[in-house]
């Protein structure tokens, strides 16, 4: 029998990566019902992160949360109990889809949930954090992530200092003799795909503010704060003044930088980290000739060239002479750039749908008629 594993990342806006996997899933066994498809939600470590653990049989735990504008949401971390291993996505509580109504907020936005979601991985005895970032809707610099884990920050006239990355120009000291005392002996591993440094044209603020509702005189702002902070902590707590320019210390609006400095967090490619999760070396053992990879994202672009998740994938798989195809939404990567990743042909749902809005809306059946597609490629009938 042969073997088809999907392992695809999220269509963001349109479907998480379960759906994905089993939307394609579905496609392949429609028309080729002998087939045997493996589905495994994968992420870059990012939004999806917690899916994906949550699929390799992690369990989800909800908590109450203060959310990126300070109203309380829930939110769930991932939790393995014979590793003592949680996974805490950023996202859940500190992104971009989190601002109520989707209103930006580049000044005020603050950090502060996930940290709290890292405090209730501690109370359930994690001597292991995985943190995935990205999609945040704050550029704090992770101080709010700090001040949820017990550091104490105030402003130049002695008060409590306000939320957000606007308020950082304002700070006075900082004190991380009060952290948690557990984060001493947690490992804490921060999983990104993004390697720009704190500050300057490739930093936080200058980079990911648009995206975040910044305007050019809020990234100004933004900026000239983030590096009164990196002083005020190196102060502190002794860092090396150049963890600031550390790849990946600008992830997150800066909270790469927090945990870089702070937590004396190590940095591993995020999609590395999530293959690691789901066990996907192990599944690749499984295939042999005639079998197949399916992989994916929401857009083939040049960002997939810098580490994205179908990229980590290929790359997997192409070391075991697997041959991979990829789904996408839409593709701007020409053949020869798929096939520099060791992807042998992409099927993007424009091919069946042009119309942005309505392919969104009917991704969950347009990626049917690509498995669909894909088995009569790769699997044609006798």
């Amino acid at each position: 029998m042969r073997t088809v594993l999907v392992a695809s990342d999220k269509f963001k806006g349109s479907l998480g990566a379960p759906g994905v996997c089993a939307a394609v899933g579905r496609g392949l066994t429609a028309h080729r019902p002998d087939l045997r498809v493996v589905r495994m939600p994968i992420a870059d470590g990012g939004d999806g992160t917690l899916d994906a653990a949550v699929g390799a049989g992690y369990a989800r735990r909800e908590v109450m949360v203060t959310g990126p504008t300070g109203q309380r949401l829930a939110a769930a971390f991932a939790w393995q109990e014979e590793t003592a291993t949680a996974v805490v996505e950023m996202a859940q509580a500190s992104g971009l889809d989190k601002l109520p109504g989707g209103v930006p907020s580049p000044l005020a936005a603050t950090t502060y949930g996930t940290g709290e979601l890292v405090r209730a991985a501690l109370d359930a005895g994690a001597s292991r954090i995985i943190l995935g970032v990205g999609g945040s809707a704050s550029t704090d610099g992770g101080l709010g992530f700090l001040e949820a884990l017990g550091a104490l920050a105030v402003n130049r006239r002695g008060r409590a200092l306000g939320r957000g990355g606007g308020a950082l120009a304002d700070l006075g000291r900082l004190d991380f003799t009060t952290l948690d005392a557990r984060l001493a002996t947690c490992q804490v591993i921060l999983a990104t795909d993004v390697d720009n440094p704190l500050l300057g044209p490739r930093g936080a603020a200058a980079v990911y503010g648009p995206q975040k509702g910044a305007s050019p005189a809020d990234i100004a702002a933004l900026e000239d704060g983030l590096r009164h902070y990196a002083d005020a902590v190196h102060r502190a707590c002794g860092s090396d003044p150049n963890v600031s320019e550390a790849p990946g210390a600008g992830a997150a609006g800066g909270l790469g930088f927090a945990a870089l400095a702070v937590l004396e967090a190590t940095t591993r490619p995020g999609v590395d980290v999530v293959l690691e999760l789901v066990g996907f070396a192990d599944a690749l053992d499984g295939l042999g000739e005639g079998d197949l990879v399916i992989t994916g994202e929401g857009s083939l672009d040049a960002q997939t060239l810098s580490g994205k998740a179908p990229a980590g994938v290929a790359r997997a798989a192409l070391a075991r002479g697997l041959p991979v195809a990829a789904v996408c939404g839409r593709r701007t990567l020409t053949t020869e750039e798929l096939q520099g990743l060791g992807i042998a042909r992409a099927y993007a749902l424009t091919e069946l749908e042009q119309d942005l809005r309505k392919s969104i809306r009917n991704a969950d059946a347009l990626l049917g008629t690509l498995g669909h597609r894909i088995a009569d490629d790769w699997f044609p009938a006798a």
